[in-house]
């Protein structure tokens, strides 16, 4: 039996694309599909950082990839998938986790380019990287997309928790990760026929990336405070809902938005 469970949550052969997959959430989901057995493609902007990235997954006996493309330009998305499926000859689990923060606005402030420059990766970009991927796996009638949203797209912003640091959460932010949960599910409702999958992984706060980012401080304070298991997210508590929603594991879940947050949106 103990077999049997391994092996539904084990990727080997799989080819998997994880977009910003060098970045701070990146690295621990290609981390974990790598170490899960898969064919791990690390996709962003920075060649550099995608090709680091995987090399240092290599180095650990860990298949992966790093290829550059840019999720803005719709013909840089074209040659990108056409590449993997060259190379690799099949597309099996696409993740969506790359996000832009240009333009990152509040609603009184931001203008038609600000918006654009946010919507072009986030919105148009995920779409046309997903209906290309799509392409594939329809050829093989097999496929799995996992999206990687927040919170922020399963609750409204908690304004107040940012007390008087002057962060707070701009607009983009919000409809984008709130399309993302629509997107998902139309996806897995319209193509659930063809053997292809998708979810979505909303996130609480990032720790590593909120350390870095902004310290120790009145937010942090007031975050903490405010969720159930008095943290933020740390690398590891993304790894294993990635691997879960990628595997046959969860061969009988679509269409669902998976919170990883610690109980925030549970009050």
């Amino acid at each position: 039996m103990s077999n049997t469970m391994t092996k539904m949550f084990r990727l080997d052969d799989q080819v998997v694309i994880v977009t910003g997959g060098a970045g701070l959430y990146g690295k621990p989901i290609s981390t974990a599909l790598a170490e899960a057995g898969a064919q791990v493609i690390i996709a962003s902007r920075n060649e550099n950082e995608c090709k680091s990235t995987a090399s240092a997954l290599i180095e650990d006996k860990l298949k992966a990839d790093g290829m550059s493309f840019d999720l803005g330009k719709e013909d840089s998305i074209r040659q990108f998938v056409s590449r993997v499926k060259q190379k690799y000859g099949r597309i099996d689990v696409l993740v969506n986790n790359a996000v832009s923060r240009e333009g990152y606005k509040d609603l009184g402030e931001i203008g038609k380019a600000d918006w654009e420059k946010s919507q072009a990766v986030n919105s148009t970009g995920m779409v046309l990287l997903t209906q290309e991927v799509l392409q594939v796996m329809l050829e093989k009638q097999s496929g799995n997309i996992i999206n990687i949203g927040s919170i922020q797209g399963a609750v409204g912003p908690n304004f107040p928790v940012y007390g008087s640091t002057g962060m707070t959460s701009p607009l983009n932010y919000t409809y984008d990760k709130w399309a993302m949960i629509g997107f998902t599910k139309w996806i897995a409702n319209r193509y659930g026929k063809n053997n292809i999958r998708c979810n979505c992984i909303s996130p609480g706060g990032y720790g590593p990336g909120i350390s870095q980012s902004f310290g120790e401080n009145e937010f942090t304070e007031n975050y903490k405070r405010l969720t159930p298991l008095g943290r933020f997210a740390e690398d590891n508590d993304i790894k294993g809902p990635v691997v879960f929603l990628a595997s046959t594991a969860s061969s009988y879940i679509t269409g669902h938005n998976l919170l990883v947050d610690g109980g925030w949106t549970s009050w």
